[in-house]
């Protein structure tokens, strides 16, 4: 949300409840701007700087937005992989991910507004246009009205509210009148059908032309809901209502957001992430701040805003004050039960809480905003981008990253309140991860692995809407700006709600029904404007100081958070034993155990086993302790046991045009060359064998030597696939999936599994693509014929790759020159490896796994053979666990200095298929208005 100068409500001063609600955010921004530049050594960013970093952000945008409109609209997403847009019917289905696509450009309405706050007014009204001309909303489609309302509904308003701004001015929009609005009431009555239950909570989707339990309309039968879900949808419908004079939007909206304050658990005042929509029971009883609760809380803040209505204010604050007494364990948020709030439901956070900090901005509680944004940027700079899921110790639990823009939301309203240039540099490090990690020739894609970096074919509707909007407001200046940022209000979704709707048709009786069960601190949530002089006292390095201690917070320690007993300083009584706090050697921890009836066992092979049994338990609230430990520590067991599995590996397509740009996301073998052992990887040409299956003695070898073999799964082993080709003089291979639609956008990554027998005479590397990623490659070939890769176990950044071209060019004509002495030196042996640079290993014991033989027929053999990485092979019962190792190894803690041995000829046979180094940069000049903007350096 804009942040506000708030006329009229002097800084500190304690006054009646606000009327004019965006009093409430003044946050003195010029004072806290001005007393921060001016801090010697502050390291404040030039003027210069900020405008080339702010013109950057517009050339990435420019570079999304062209590459939609071009390949995908009038599709709803662009496909950024295989350059085309992604129609709902016509891919294999993602599951819940699809719900937001409805057959209705949903990329295009998202993007309305963010057009115009880029400046871009000429791409608005053409676009705007085309929205009004060429989108359909009566489409027999079921989709989520969450997300149909975030980013449709609100995209539409946003629209609607920009083009009568631009109308207003003059120059631009003098056509429009309101057919924006009229649409965005059109979808709103289409969203209506949902709210037909007793509890006023909408289904979880709707047909857009069917509604809900209509025969015909494939949906009406879920029976619960998330509460984000549910709890964000007044923003929007009250604009709509506020807009069109129409109430009954804002009437619905208000009724679910007061069912679920109603069933907030009253002695925690915490809410569950999902609720019976007809019942209102709590289905999850977990409570955090991430996906599924998370905007729930942000309206509840933001409704007070636009609204004026004291109510919501205070249901946050009720709110608030519950997450910072019980989820809030600085700079951790994690999730806690709602009914017993003191223990944690789960051992890691996930990437939806990145919103977090900047709401803590806007409420003014700036110190923990601080430090968990601090928090969450240090696990960005390890991994470059925020996994989808983090462990507390900030491994990574789910490794995906959608492109999600929420770190950059908190890191613009860090900027606005504190004015600390450190901020600015945050955002430059965002637009070169993205420019460096995320962006193909068309667009941007998204991380399959933040380990790898490898590629997934998506480009969410949420990277225009929010990411370029966030990264470009944090670099601009006033008068960058054609209108005043602060007149607006920000959507979930980045869309922009004019602050004059407070005063609308105000058809809606504020009713306050929350203040009989409301206990607050007053002292801690005063109804004044925050003074930037208290929260910043005469001190310029202020949010320095709070963030100075988390510095090192991912890399070099392993932080619990604040324990609660060390809040209390003891008073009170002491907090359970938790089981990622667990150590063998402590008596105090082994006291705890005996008191909760669990018994340790030492083995035979120095592990240690965990038994309870609940009648040995000092009390049945100890046995009920041990059931959680016990609980606990078979989760943290079997992550550690996938840990163990091989992680995926990286393909990554290095000539022209690609340069590094595509990455696909491989799965591993546990056989031949480990890539992990190998940190330069194999880098080749690709070849197509003869017969493509590889199941038998290679019939075109003078094709395949020296390069990366592509094959076909099916009809033997993937042993013998490897034997074959590396017979025929192939430095690896590639066994594409057969399975016609596979992608690892949709199956799980799984390895290949060797033939029972010793597989010690494979020695090249072998990575398995599915269908849909081993497409990609065969395209390549028939457009460009020599297409080379690099198989390696994470993606190269491309500065090296060009680096190793330019040394390989060097090498080759150091090598003619030498041809030519009359007494050089003999050339270096043939049998010297020709693809891969060898590595000392990083450190750890080698482990292996091979699989059985499997007695399928011979055309299922190698599919039988395959292990999937995420299968668990043992899972300790339910009273019965393993006690894992320590969550940080001196390699998690400091990190290790590599020893590398190069073999001194590694690339000798590269030099007869690498293109020379001036018709390489001659092929990049032909792209080089495009890239300009991005990493000069590179280039």
């Amino acid at each position: 949300m804009a942040l506000s100068g708030a006329p009229g409500c002097r800084a500190g001063e304690r006054g009646p409840r606000w009327r004019r609600p965006w009093k409430l955010l003044a946050l003195g921004l010029l004072s806290a701007s001005s007393v921060l530049a001016a801090a010697p050594g502050a390291g404040a960013m030039s003027r210069e700087e900020k405008r080339r970093l702010g013109s950057q952000v517009l050339e990435m945008f420019d570079h999304a937005y062209s590459n939609y409109m071009e390949h995908a609209y009038p599709a709803d997403e662009l496909m950024p992989l295989t350059c085309r847009g992604r129609v709902r019917g016509q891919e294999p289905s993602r599951g819940d991910v699809d719900d937001a696509l409805g057959k209705f450009s949903l990329t295009l309405i998202d993007t309305l507004d963010t057009l115009v706050v880029l400046n871009k007014t000429k791409e608005f009204e053409e676009a705007v246009k085309k929205v009004i001309k060429d989108v359909n909303l009566d489409n027999d489609i079921v989709v989520s009205v969450f997300e149909t309302n975030i980013r449709v509904l609100g995209g539409l308003l946003g629209g609607h509210s920009v083009a009568i701004m631009l109308k207003e001015k003059g120059e631009y929009m003098q056509w429009y009148n309101g057919e924006l609005l009229h649409m965005a009431k059109e979808l709103g009555y289409k969203l209506l059908p949902a709210f037909n239950t007793t509890s006023g909570l909408p289904y979880p989707r709707v047909n857009l032309k069917f509604g809900v339990r209509h025969p015909e309309a494939r949906t009406g039968t879920e029976t619960d809901t998330c509460t984000a879900c549910a709890g964000t949808l007044i923003l929007e419908f009250a604009a709509l209502s506020r807009f069109t004079g129409t109430s009954i939007f804002e009437e619905y909206a208000r009724k679910a957001l007061d069912f679920i304050w109603e069933k907030r658990q009253r002695s925690s005042n915490l809410v569950g992430v999902t609720i019976n929509i007809h019942t209102g029971d709590w289905v999850r009883k977990d409570s955090g701040v991430g996906a599924g609760i998370d905007s729930y809380y942000e309206y509840l803040l933001k409704a007070y805003v636009l609204l004026g209505d004291d109510s919501f204010l205070e249901r946050f604050n009720t709110h608030y004050d519950a997450i910072m007494r019980y989820i809030s364990q600085p700079p951790l948020l994690l999730d806690v039960h709602i009914h017993k709030p003191m223990l944690n439901a789960r051992t890691w956070m996930d990437s939806l809480l990145a919103f977090f900090p900047g709401l803590q901005v806007l409420k003014g509680d700036i110190r923990p905003a601080i430090e968990t944004h601090e928090m969450l940027y240090q696990v960005i700079k390890k991994h470059n981008f925020l996994p989808e899921a983090f462990t507390t110790d900030f491994r990574v639990h789910w490794a995906q990253h959608p492109l999600r823009p929420e770190f950059a939301e908190s890191t613009y309203f860090l900027y606005k309140a504190t004015g600390d240039p450190y901020y600015l540099e945050v955002g430059k490090t965002l637009i070169e991860n993205l420019n460096k990690y995320a962006r193909v020739p068309c667009g941007f894609a998204a991380m399959k692995d933040v380990r790898t970096g490898s590629h997934e074919d998506r480009m969410d509707s949420f990277f225009l809407a929010e990411m370029f909007k966030y990264l470009y407001l944090l670099f601009a200046d006033k008068e960058d700006m054609i209108f005043d940022i602060e007149d607006y209000i920000f959507t979930t979704e980045a869309h922009l709600l004019p602050l004059w709707l407070s005063t609308t048709n105000q058809t809606i009786s504020k009713k306050n029904i929350s203040t009989e069960y409301t206990e607050l601190d007053d002292s801690n949530f005063d109804w004044t404007c925050p003074n930037t002089q208290i929260l910043f006292p005469n001190d310029p390095m202020f949010a320095q100081s709070i963030r100075e201690p988390l510095k090192n917070v991912v890399d070099k320690s392993c932080p619990r958070g604040i324990s609660r007993a060390e809040e209390s300083l003891g008073s009170g009584p002491k907090p359970p034993l938790r089981a990622r706090d667990f150590m063998a050697s402590n008596p105090e921890h082994l006291e705890i155990l005996k008191k909760m009836g669990v018994s340790l066992i030492h083995l035979k092979d120095g592990r240690v086993q965990l038994v309870q049994h609940a009648v040995q338990a000092a009390s049945s609230l100890d046995a009920e302790d041990g059931l959680r430990f016990m609980q606990e520590m078979i989760e943290l067991s079997s992550q550690q046991q996938k840990e163990q599995q091989l992680p995926p590996r990286a393909v990554q397509i290095v000539s022209h045009p690609f340069f590094g740009r595509v990455v696909l996301t491989a799965g591993p073998a546990q056989f031949g060359m480990d890539l992990s052992k190998h940190k330069a990887g194999t880098r080749g040409f690709v070849a197509t064998i003869k017969p493509y299956n590889g199941c038998s003695e290679i019939t075109n070898p003078e094709a395949v030597k020296e390069k990366i073999a592509l094959m076909q799964r099916g009809q033997c082993m993937f042993a013998e696939k490897a034997r074959n080709i590396q017979k025929a003089g192939a430095i690896g291979g590639i066994v594409i999936d057969d399975n016609e639609g596979s992608s690892s956008d949709t199956a799980p990554l799984f390895q290949m599994a060797g033939d029972g027998k010793n597989t010690d005479d494979i020695t090249i590397p072998m990575l398995f693509l599915f269908n849909k990623e081993g497409n990609i490659i065969l395209d390549a070939i028939r457009e460009y014929e020599a297409v080379e890769v690099l198989l390696s176990d994470k993606a190269k950044d491309r500065a090296t790759i060009f680096k190793d071209l330019e040394m390989e060019n060097m090498d080759q004509k150091s090598s003619e020159n030498d041809s030519h002495k009359p007494n050089s030196k003999e050339a270096p042996s043939e049998s010297q490896d020709a693809g891969a640079v060898s590595e000392e290993p990083d450190g750890g014991g080698e482990s292996s796994a091979v699989g059985d033989p499997d007695p399928l027929s011979p055309a299922s053999a190698d599919s039988a053979s395959v292990s999937r990485a995420d299968e668990d092979p043992h899972s300790p019962g339910p009273a019965e666990a393993s006690a894992p190792e320590p969550a940080c190894t001196p390699e998690d803690s400091q990190p290790q200095e590599q020893n590398t041995q190069t073999e001194s000829n590694s690339k000798a046979h590269w030099d007869s298929k690498v293109q020379p180094m001036e018709s390489i940069l001659a092929d990049w000049n032909e792209d080089i208005e495009a890239f300009e903007m991005m990493e000069k350096d590179e280039l």
